[in-house]
């Protein structure tokens, strides 16, 4: 605007210039900036349409407002946004006509047809891509008003139009019938006709918000290994991209009229592994039985949590969590309780008792913020940066692994700083370690076999994409539906890909060097292997890393004192308690270093029993027996059911007097001709309503 007010028309274009690029940086880190200018009236069309009127204002400053390349640009610009309206219209016509209402994987909808989805390029960020097509045009006009051309201008604004009108233009084949989707009733048709024949008998239901993907992917190799035939029902659309690769049959099911109108009549067994709203649209269903397995086993609030009472049974890893409940006392009876063990700690390698490396490497794996203020959610706030100084300035050297929780900082901005200043106190320390002299020999002699390693890696990536999503490269969610069928041969590639992957990561860079760990690879359980010991909060990390049997330390960031926190929390009772200065780090480094000075090698043996359960039966076979046990249950009550129901329909009203006076022939006529398919024939009398009611 001051540069047109000037007017100053170089001045101009470079301004314009800029506010382009921003516009286009912005957009593609997904800047949260963009989300909160649409929210005070300055979105993109506005954007745009701003500085179109900017180039207006110029060409009036320049004395231009009487020549014909004036309202050559406005007429332009005008023409340009009410092609917009039209563009609008056919994308947002064309996904809603795309749009089915489930999405699935692993499910074959052979008996309708999803046609190809239109190119990405046609409707992927489409209102972004329609407004850029302004650049010709204020382009055209700006060269044309500084130099005098102005049959410049009226090539740009040309231009602009021919493009506007062929994107609409390009669009509109998509909305013909073949293009579409097919309706919502044929496709819920053919899931049901699908449900039929393969007959799901336990299903893993999960729902959540969009950083919550890893309490669904945790149970994925446990699912695909239970006896039965599993199922895996989602609620967000938008989770669906974040599961992890598995052969067993997914379907999201957004609207909860849908999901009850499924025919889930073959399902004995619901597992449930987080407490959401979502959840009663499944637990309204009485002929399966609802189990609360939890994303992972700790002494937060959230692992006795009231809600469980909803459930038929909650089932944990071991004695301790049934112990938990029962102190909460928060009305889970203790018969509904079963220890399964932990099938998805089977990855962890058990310790050896010596470093895997020539030094050792100490694992920081802190917890989020939470969703309150309570200083003993997590260390990160009051001790993180104490713990990782300690451990990056040690006597002896130490390698660190910083792996945070994916939730960290969502919350508190507190936490999203020190998170950073963490990660840059880990970087600057390598970089450090890396000029150290007594490192360089090692940096020299591994040097090769580190880039085979990094080249490995861009080849074992390359071929995971190709695997990542069957079919065309771009296609929607309705085309994946379609063909994202299980292919054992695929699996298994994946599978191998995946542990070649891992090897290859750990192998890219030294054992030596410290490193931030961030995103779904390598799993928080790589890290738990080629760590040496551990330092956490109050989790389920804590837990699960008891299963390896190694040095471990725990932060009391609440300050509860050292017996206080152990009485509080189980998992700590074998751990190493760091104050929040973190002086006592130096008692983990000793136990890791020499195991003869470890003593609570044998308090963490306990523990691991007392936790997690025994070694023998196997998790998976603890699991399955539990599975089978419920389905047994669920079955008999169905049985049960159908029995009572069968016999209040069948017997006769016993009323001598009503015999006598005509009203029980009237009333046996009645109850003969309920349709122990439908609704009661009389619900004002109320007589066949029991029965229906019951069924």
């Amino acid at each position: 605007m001051v540069a047109a007010l000037l007017p100053d028309i170089w001045f101009f274009a470079a301004a314009t210039a800029v506010t382009y690029v921003a516009d286009w940086y912005l957009h593609q880190r997904g800047s949260y900036l963009v989300n909160r200018l649409s929210k005070v009236r300055a979105g993109l069309p506005i954007r745009f349409l701003l500085r179109q009127l900017m180039v207006i204002l110029l060409l009036a400053r320049l004395d231009l407002a009487e020549e014909p390349l004036f309202y050559a640009a406005v007429a332009c610009f005008l023409v340009f946004y009410g092609l917009q309206a039209p563009h609008g219209a056919l994308t947002t016509l064309i996904r809603l006509r795309r749009s089915l209402p489930i999405v699935t994987r692993n499910v074959d909808l052979h008996a309708v047809r999803i046609p190809d989805a239109p190119p990405r390029a046609l409707l992927h960020r489409a209102g972004e891509k329609m407004l850029h097509l302004d650049l010709p045009a204020v382009a055209g006009v700006l060269i044309a008003a500084g130099t005098g051309e102005d049959y410049l201008g009226y090539i740009g604004a040309g231009v602009t139009l021919l493009l506007a009108v062929g994107y609409n233009a390009l669009l509109v084949p998509y909305l013909r019938r073949s293009r579409r989707a097919p309706s919502a009733s044929a496709v819920l048709k053919a899931l049901d006709t699908w449900l039929g024949e393969y007959q799901p008998t336990v299903v893993l239901y999960f729902s959540g918000s969009n950083e919550s993907a890893y309490q669904g992917n945790m149970w994925l190799d446990t699912m695909a290994a239970v006896e039965g035939r599993p199922l895996i029902v989602m609620r967000e659309r938008n989770l669906v991209s974040q599961l992890a690769d598995t052969s067993v049959p997914v379907v999201c099911v957004p609207a909860g009229t849908h999901l009850m109108n499924m025919d889930l009549s073959t399902v004995r067994v619901c597992l449930y592994p987080a407490n959401v709203g979502k959840n009663i649209h499944m637990l309204r269903v009485p002929t399966m039985k609802h189990v609360f397995i939890g994303h992972g086993d700790s002494d937060k609030l959230a692992s006795v949590n009231p809600y469980s009472k909803v459930y038929d049974e909650v089932w944990t890893a071991g004695r301790a969590g049934r112990d938990r409940y029962a102190l909460a006392d928060v009305g889970i009876r203790d018969e509904d309780i079963v220890e399964v063990g932990r099938p998805q700690l089977a990855p962890i390698e058990s310790w050896t008792g010596t470093t895997r490396n020539p030094i050792p490497t100490v694992l920081y794996a802190p917890t989020w913020e939470g969703w309150d203020d309570n200083p003993g959610n997590t260390s990160l706030l009051l001790a993180g940066e104490n713990i990782v100084r300690r451990l990056l300035t040690a006597d002896d050297p130490v390698r660190v692994i910083y792996k945070p929780h994916p939730f960290t900082g969502i919350r508190s901005a507190k936490a999203k700083a020190v998170n950073a200043r963490i990660k840059a106190l880990v970087a600057k320390s390598a970089q450090e370690r890396a000029a150290d002299p007594r490192w360089v020999k090692e940096a020299s002699a591994a040097a090769a076999g580190q880039s085979a390693a990094k080249a490995e890696l861009v080849r074992i990536e390359a071929r995971l994409a190709e695997l990542a999503k069957p079919g065309r490269a771009g296609g929607d969610e309705s085309e994946e539906s379609r063909v994202a069928l299980a292919d054992p041969a695929r699996q298994t590639e994946i599978s191998s890909l995946r542990a070649e992957w891992n090897d290859a990561y750990w192998r890219s860079f030294g054992w030596w060097e410290h490193k931030t760990v961030t995103g779904a690879q390598p799993k928080l359980y790589d890290c738990f292997n080629q760590s040496d010991a551990m330092v956490s909060d109050i989790s389920s990390v804590v837990s699960d890393f008891i299963a390896s049997g190694k040095p471990y330390a725990v932060t009391d960031s609440a300050e509860l004192g050292r017996d206080e926190f152990k009485r509080q929390n189980t998992a700590v009772r074998a751990a190493v308690i760091l104050s929040n200065g973190a002086q006592e780090i130096d008692e983990l480094l000793v136990a890791v270093a020499d195991p003869s000075a470890d003593s609570l090698a044998e308090a963490r043996h306990e523990l691991k029993t007392y936790l997690l359960g025994p070694d023998e039966p196997t998790s998976m076979e603890q699991f399955n027996a539990a599975v089978q046990a419920l389905a047994a249950r669920a079955e008999a009550r169905n049985a049960g059911v159908a029995q009572r129901v069968g016999e209040q329909i069948a017997a006769p009203l016993p009323d001598p007097e009503a015999e006598s006076s005509g009203v029980g022939d009237g009333a046996q006529e009645i109850v003969a001709e309920v349709d122990p398919d439908g609704p009661s024939p009389d619900a004002d009398a109320g007589i066949g309503a029991g029965p229906s009611a019951i069924r």
